[in-house]
């Protein structure tokens, strides 16, 4: 039985299957044509792992991104390595001239440099420039996205150089002010192309603690380029996401990297970064004392304020004898009492006189005291007082009234009166 036929290769990467894959070499191959098709270019990187040796006519070394834990191998030759002025040393930043080179054999990618530039110092700072109005607009560096340090943290994350006097600073400073204050330190590269790395992933770490309070980056001070870590974009990013407030001490007064702008504190040193995250002692024992002293000298003099008002109420008549305002009351009642009762006995004498004079007058005036007079009342034998002869008839009854009693009369004869003449008109009168 003969073997089936192979198929025929796919003609692009898209139509390899399962059944019918490329061989690595055919790999290789394309991989190398679409390499040798590319142009050479300006690329941008720091150098590191620098290999020159005495009489070889090729000088190896690496670029890696700053950024980012990425590099590639570079590969000059020694007379155009001669003639470049750029500073060739670990850390450097360059960019370079160079042509894309795929070694199928190892599968490995490579830059063949014609030229090496050094990153001037002017560059270098309109880059950091520009990176700062960028991150400005988008508020990295706001007032009010910053978070304020606790007054005493338990724990303090440390990110510094290894076996630095940045650490150095910090710690004991700290702990001269307060002893029992704890450290999380983090040793990383604070410079060359590892610093991006290290301190951002030690970043990340202390702020995904919960027991770090407060996060401190600390390093000396140093050039423009070896402080160029600290203005880093990505490093930036991270810091202005970390959610535990982190204070910055890189350099000295004068160095100002970006990481003082994004961070939540700038401390001018290590030292100033010491003494901005704990508090001293010393000093609040001393302010403790004092306020306890304030207090107790309020307390005193409100006390003393107090007792002597007491005193001076309590001197008062009203309070050495409390019966001072009721027998004063009680002497206006009796007052009032003795007036009413004036008032009162007077009233009813004078009403006693009124009824007595209303007395006899109504006695004057009445019939009784006329009759007692000699006068007598004449009633018919209807009831009807008689007060003119015309009213009676001869012979008829009569009953009348004395003051001590009555008789029955009997009409014998009757007198009119006279009738009185006519009055004589004013004007007639002699």
């Amino acid at each position: 039985m003969q073997p089936r036929p192979r198929p025929p290769l796919a003609p692009t990467a898209a139509e390899t299957t399962p059944e019918n894959p490329w061989p690595l070499r055919l790999l290789n191959t394309k991989i190398t044509d679409y390499v040798n098709r590319m142009s050479a270019l300006w690329v941008e990187g720091q150098l590191v792992q620098i290999n020159r040796r005495p009489g070889a006519s090729m000088v190896f070394m690496t670029l890696r991104d700053a950024d980012v834990d990425m590099s590639i191998s570079v590969v000059i030759q020694a007379s155009d390595l001669a003639r470049s002025t750029a500073k060739i040393a670990d850390g450097a930043r360059v960019v370079v001239q160079a042509k894309p080179t795929f070694w199928p054999r190892r599968g490995t990618l490579q830059l063949q440099a014609r030229e090496i530039r050094s990153v001037g110092l002017g560059d270098l700072l309109a880059r950091i420039e520009h990176l700062k109005r960028v991150l400005a607009g988008e508020g990295l560096f706001a007032a009010d996205r910053k978070v304020p340090l606790p007054f005493l943290p338990g724990r303090v994350g440390l990110i510094c150089g290894r076996e630095s006097k940045a650490e150095h600073d910090v710690v004991v400073n700290a702990k001269a002010r307060w002893p029992q204050v704890r450290f999380e330190i983090r040793e990383v590269a604070v410079q060359g192309p590892h610093a991006v790395v290290e301190v951002s992933h030690a970043i990340a770490e202390l702020d995904a603690d919960p027991t770090i309070d407060v996060i401190v980056v600390a390093r000396g001070g140093g050039s423009v380029e070896d402080l160029l870590p600290f203005s880093n974009e990505h490093l930036l990013r991270v810091a202005a996401a970390c959610r535990t407030p982190l204070v910055s001490a890189i350099g000295h007064e004068t160095d100002s990297p970006l990481l003082d702008l994004v961070a939540d504190y700038r401390a001018s040193t290590p030292t100033d970064a010491a003494k901005r995250i704990v508090p001293d002692v010393t000093e609040e024992a001393r302010a403790v004392a004092q306020a306890r002293a304030r207090l107790r000298t309020g307390v005193t003099s409100r006390l003393a304020r107090e007792a002597a008002a007491l005193r001076s109420l309590r001197s008062r008549p009203v309070l050495a004898n409390p019966r001072t305002l009721i027998d004063r009351h009680a002497e206006q009642v009796a007052t009032a009492r003795r007036e009413m009762r004036r008032t009162l006995a007077w009233r009813l004498d004078r009403g006693r006189a009124d009824v007595v004079r209303l007395h006899s007058q109504v006695v004057a005036l009445s019939p009784a005291a006329t009759l007692r007079r000699g006068y007598s009342v004449v009633r018919d034998d209807a009831g009807h007082v008689v007060s003119d002869p015309a009213a009676v008839r001869v012979g008829a009854a009569l009953e009348v009234l004395l003051a001590h009693g009555r008789l029955d009369a009997t009409v014998t004869a009757l007198h009119p009166a006279p009738t009185p003449p006519p009055p004589t008109p004013e004007g007639d009168r002699p």
